[in-house]
């Protein structure tokens, strides 16, 4: 009779102690998913910012010179094609990838307009213009923080779910490993610029 007692509180104690784990378990995943959730939250307010610099880049170079009228097409559809695509909460590798690509090509094109504007030096030496250009580097800048803090996020994530025991746990309740960023092909080799 006491065997049978000792051995229901065993097994009772058992089960809480794994209780206590699926559910500190459970917790800490969350919580590094919302650490992922907040990190993107951060790429998107940096992508944000350069999608309100560049407009006022654009009309400063604009009233500054005349020049290549497709430099400055470019840019303004890389614009609006950056501030139509808007990915909140939980968002799939597919939704980063297509958000990633179109702030690409915004970068790009904007590269492409300062690039354009070292042939007019009196665009370039205005006060607004180095302002601006000053604030697209610092945005730049930003971005690439985002971007390393959200894999850092993922990495952080993606290692707590793939882990043993953690891993059992994790599939248990719908836990799935993440994609963050990665280089687009080709972008070891160093980029040309011609004027």
């Amino acid at each position: 009779m006491k065997n049978k007692r000792y051995s229901g509180y065993i097994i009772g104690g058992i089960i809480v102690l794994l209780g206590i784990y699926v559910m500190v378990t459970y917790n800490g995943l969350v919580s590094k998913e919302e650490k992922v959730k907040l990190q993107w939250n951060e790429v998107q307010n940096a992508y944000q910012r350069r999608n309100d610099l560049v407009p006022n880049l654009v009309n400063v170079v604009k009233a500054g010179a005349e020049y290549e009228q497709t430099t400055l097409q470019q840019v303004t559809e890389a614009r609006a094609k950056a501030g139509s695509i808007n990915i909140s909460g939980d968002v799939s590798a597919d939704q980063y990838q297509q958000q990633t690509a179109v702030q690409d090509q915004l970068a790009s094109a904007t590269n492409r307009l300062l690039i354009a504007v070292e042939k007019y030096p009196d665009i370039k030496g205005t006060k607004a213009f180095s302002d601006l250009q000053v604030q697209l580097v610092g945005t730049e800048r930003r971005i690439k923080i985002a971007r390393k803090d959200f894999n850092d996020a993922i990495a952080t994530y993606n290692s707590s779910v793939k882990s043993f025991p953690t891993k059992l746990v994790a599939g248990m309740l719908g836990f799935k490993p993440k994609e963050g960023f990665t280089a687009d092909a080709g972008a070891e080799k160093s980029v040309e610029i011609k004027f």
